[in-house]
């Protein structure tokens, strides 16, 4: 009897271990180019082992990722892993001359890195050019083997992945619009785990469907991947119940439409109470620059049938693109499940302080060279008026580890040099104000410090949200708003109870947004704009988080296999 205890006391110590200490998830990436047909054409697309999209990793919390990536395609690659903190392994982040030299054609590369305190959907995706509008996948993180969701187990869980389709070459695209200083091209279509559905061109066998039993509640894990749009997403007949966003749990919200940004992420609950039938569910542009900017206005859909239906599906009604209070409704009724798994509250002592304005500029046009942007200018970006360039001979964090200067400087500003009227659209061709220079600058903070940050869009060229999106960290979205941020008003409507936790969030068209979080992971941590159209323009900046006191809090030397510029 005493062996047999000891027996099962060994087998649950041993239990208890692995459940402790996490497995190792092992993956290979091909990156090559494949040949697709879509829209009445065939298209070459570069995607990662032969799919589009690219293969779901299913992981959980505690377990160390491994994936190996091999680029057989023409063009250099990097993937990021979005949401992940990247604790201890900056040099896994993935953005391209951030934390590493891009991998070239023909050379591999491995990612690795633990999972620390984060359950729910996140995703992977090229960060480099314009390759993540095929290159991309979803990133599933359950809760450790011995806890369970905050919410009833599902029926089954589905990752609704919602893109965008080009009828071309998209690094073409994006060279020929940064070559003439414009906007490149829009795109041709919207998808739904990478087909546009039955209402564009050619739609034999082009809509995503999945099949559901009447009663049930399933769990839709859905993901933004669109390069340069936010989307409505709705379900004909059907309420979600939001629960959580960016793989943070929130307080269940109850809604008919989901508002979801470049980058973000949604887990909805939906139980198919309704009568037996086929029913639609969509997406359409939610697009916040009126009609300034164009865009594109079209739909998708997909079906979702209910076992034994023979009936006609049933579409819901689209929102116009330009609903802006049905979009703010949504995005400011979310908050955090304070208490609930992975919980973090708000820190209250604030360290640094930054008031960032963001928006699109205007560059001179180089010497020789035909521009067509506004008064034959280019377009570009920034942030507190530096518009970010990054280093093309090294990265950013080998130049930080290796203590290299000239890559980039330690200045970025804690204010916009000059203060203006930000979001008077009387100052939008203000000449005095709409030029930016180009700098790679960035921020520095101490380990372990805490930031509060105000987002200030800009009335410049064009008024819309802006999606920025935090490497490295989650943050605490304390309070967002129309027009100019009121320090002494605006600062009551701080909600330090259970505000939502993002990692990417939507800056209010001609408004604010109020994050803070703590800077605990060193390294360089880039913030940039969503929509591929601006990154390149500038519309970023990087945080340099300093070690900390110990080894446990020092980022350790890179990788041997890491690329080389």
């Amino acid at each position: 009897m005493a062996r047999l205890a000891f027996v099962l006391a060994c087998a649950l110590a041993l239990l208890a271990s692995s459940i402790a200490s996490g497995a190792i998830v092992e993956h290979s990436f091909n990156v090559n180019n494949l040949t697709i047909s879509r829209l009445c054409r065939n298209q070459s697309i570069t995607v990662v082992n032969g799919s589009y999209p690219g293969p779901t990793i299913y992981a959980r919390d505690g377990d160390t990722l491994i994936v190996h990536v091999l680029n057989q395609s023409p063009y250099n690659i990097s993937i990021h892993w979005h949401g992940i903190f990247q604790l201890l392994s900056a040099w896994a982040d993935g953005p391209a001359y951030v934390t590493q030299c891009p991998i070239r054609p023909g050379q591999s590369y491995t990612y690795k890195f633990n999972i620390t305190g984060q359950e729910g959907t996140l995703w992977w995706h090229a960060h480099i050019s314009w390759l993540r509008a095929t290159v991309h996948g979803a990133l599933i993180i359950h809760p450790k083997a011995d806890r369970s969701f905050p919410f009833p187990k599902p029926a089954k869980e589905v990752p609704i992945i919602l893109g965008e389709w080009y009828n071309g070459n998209v690094v073409d695209i994006e060279e020929e619009g940064l070559s003439k200083g414009i906007g490149p091209n829009i795109s041709n279509a919207y998808t739904i785990n990478g087909l546009p559905g039955d209402l564009y061109d050619c739609p034999q066998n082009q809509t995503y469907q999945f099949s559901v039993v009447r009663g049930k509640t399933y769990l839709l894990r859905l993901i933004n991947a669109a390069l340069n749009n936010q989307l409505f997403f709705k379900i004909a007949n059907h309420n979600m119940t939001v629960v959580a966003i960016d793989a943070t749990y929130t307080t269940p919200y109850v809604t008919d439409v989901v508002v979801t940004a470049p980058g973000q992420t949604t887990d909805v609950l939906v139980t198919f109470n309704q009568p037996i039938g086929s029913y639609y569910m969509a997406a359409t542009p939610y697009a916040s620059a009126s009609d300034t900017v164009d865009f594109d206005n079209s739909i998708t859909r997909g079906l979702i049938i209910y076992k034994n239906s023979t009936s006609t599906p049933i579409m819901p009604l689209m929102p116009n693109p330009h609903d802006t209070p049905l979009a703010h409704k949504f995005l400011t009724n979310l908050t955090s499940l304070a208490g609930g798994p992975q919980w973090v509250p708000v820190p209250l002592e604030v360290d640094e302080h930054m008031f960032v304005t963001i928006g699109v500029n205007l560059a001179l046009c180089p010497e020789n060279a035909t521009c067509q942007g506004l008064f034959n200018n280019k377009f570009s970006a920034s942030m507190n008026n530096e518009s970010f360039v990054l280093p093309s001979n090294t990265s950013m964090l080998e130049a930080q580890f290796h203590n290299v200067s000239g890559v980039y400087t330690r200045d970025f500003p804690d204010d916009p040099p000059v203060k203006f009227d930000y979001t008077d659209t009387n100052i939008s061709l203000d000449l005095s104000l709409i030029y930016a220079p180009k700098s790679t600058k960035v921020k520095t903070l101490k380990f372990n410090s805490t930031v509060e940050m105000v987002l200030q869009n800009t009335a410049f060229l064009a008024i819309e949200n802006h999606p920025m999106h935090l490497h490295g960290f989650n943050f605490h979205v304390l309070a967002q708003g129309f027009g100019n941020y009121n320090p002494i008003n605006d600062s009551k409507k701080f909600n330090f109870d259970n505000p939502q936790i993002r990692n990417t969030i939507g800056v209010p068209v001609g408004g604010w947004a109020v994050i803070r979080f703590r800077a605990n992971n060193p390294g360089i941590w880039n913030m940039h704009c969503h929509l591929d159209v601006h990154l390149p323009w500038g519309l970023g900046m990087a945080f340099e988080v300093e070690n900390g006191p110990t080894p446990e809090s020092t980022l350790p030397p890179p990788p041997l296999d890491l690329p080389i510029c």
